[in-house]
Formats: C-alpha cells, structure tokens, sequence
C-alpha cells in the first residue's frame, strides 16, 4: 500500500474516519458513552508529520499521521513502536482507515465513561497534548541558585534552631 501523505491539516479526515467507526464497528457496543461525540482535538505539525488527539465515545487516542515520507516509520497495523516526546516515549500502534490512510495511535483513555460532558473531554485532550510536549522536570533542578539554596540541616540542627 502506498503512503499516504498529508499535506494540510487532517483533522477532518480523522474525524470522518472515527465517524464511520462509530456507527459501522461501535454501532450498538455498550462501552459508549452518550454524552460524547468524535472530534478531532489541536493537529499540529510535529517533526514534520501531525499530531493531535482525537475524542470518541468509546476511546480518547493521541494521533500520529504522516506529513512527509521522510523520517515517517511504517509499523503495519496493530504492530507497536515506540516514539520520543519531550515528556517521555509512549508506545503507538499503527492503524489503517480509508479516510486517513496509515496511522499511529496511543491510547490515553478507554473507555471514557468518567466524562460527563463534551467539554471535559476535550479540555483534558488539550492538558495531555500539553503535557506530552512539555518536557519533563529535572529531578535535581531547584528554583534557586546554588548561591540561595539553603543549606541543608541534620535533624539536630533543624531542632536547634526551634530553641533560639
């Protein structure tokens, strides 16, 4: 199968692809919450593919698709890998839908039953993507200087202090 490409921003091709599922494959599953619709979250152009979320009433998934041939890793569907985001690696698994054509997906939330409305879900769609592009904190970074940070005190000399 050839790659398919996308150029401009494949939000509405995810969506029309999650359309189809739901009332194709998910059409009468129990796991669905009514509450909820598909919707694709904040595409962005990430290391020259895209990258965004999409909500489900059944799943919410981060969405790798491919912008470019280059550097895009084919895995085959249901097949994982792993990819590097500033927050940590996240395993994806490669999909396959006419609309949007080869894909990569990491599951975040299924099912989604702890979502009481629309809105909910996709303010936490937005936080993860966030998150996920936010590095993580240095461990051993403290706001202070090494000139401010305080010196370290021994139980004794932390109860000495009390006395004065």
């Amino acid at each position: 199968m050839t790659l398919r490409v996308h150029a401009n921003n494949p939000q509405d091709d995810v969506e029309a692809a999650f359309f189809r599922i739901q009332n194709t494959r998910m059409a009468d599953v129990p796991i669905l919450n009514p509450a909820l619709q598909v919707q694709a979250i904040d595409f962005q152009r990430w290391q020259g593919h895209w990258l965004g979320i999409v909500v489900t009433p059944w799943c919410m998934n981060l969405m790798l698709v491919p912008g470019s041939a280059e550097e895009w890793v084919s895995v085959g569907v249901n097949k994982r890998r792993f990819v590097h985001f500033p927050a940590g690696d996240f395993a994806f698994l490669g999909g396959q839908e006419d609309e949007v054509g080869e894909y990569q997906s990491c599951s975040l939330f299924s099912p989604m039953h702890q979502f009481a409305t629309q809105q909910d879900a996709v303010l936490t769609a937005r936080a993860s993507l966030v998150g996920l592009l936010a590095p993580l904190p240095d461990k051993d970074a403290t706001p202070l200087s090494s000139e401010k940070k305080p010196a370290e005190l021994s139980r004794r000399g932390f109860l000495s202090m009390r006395k004065r």
